[in-house]
């Protein structure tokens, strides 16, 4: 069985951002996530592999293969074409969530946004509070 590449690690958060983001102003929207999700969740933000910030974990088990591990259970990360939000789930109500969330668009497990302006932040707030209680009620 494959191991799955992207681990938590303990790489600086803060350095990675400032190496990372090609922007001033994906480093601001990046800084000023990190806080958001940071104070919203209450968890830590730390390194997923080489560029991923994570908050909070779960433990899966895939229902379809023998794949198992560990994965974040929000994050972002300060991509070159768009910031990558890893908040979304599918689960029920978060299509009605989206509505309300401003300008995005949609990729198979995370949403892209340009800048953090772009979207509203209550909205992002919802999502990533539905997303974490699903997480974790279905992988306790």
């Amino acid at each position: 069985m494959a191991e799955l590449k992207t681990k938590q690690n303990d790489s600086n958060v803060e350095e990675f951002i400032n190496s990372f983001a090609d922007t001033q102003q994906k480093k601001e929207d990046s800084f000023a996530i990190l806080k958001l999700m940071q104070d919203f969740t209450g968890y830590q933000p730390k390194m997923w592999g080489n560029s991923i910030i994570g908050f909070g974990q779960y433990h899966y088990k895939s229902e379809k293969s023998r794949q198992e591990g560990d994965w974040l259970l929000v994050g972002f990360s300060p991509r070159k074409a768009a910031i990558s939000l890893y908040v979304y789930s599918g689960c029920s109500g978060q299509e009605d969530l989206l509505s309300d969330l401003g300008k995005f668009k949609m990729g198979k497990g995370c949403i892209y946004i340009k800048k953090l302006s772009d979207i509203h932040q209550e909205a992002l707030l919802k999502i990533i509070e539905s997303t974490i209680k699903y997480l974790q009620a279905k992988h306790s």
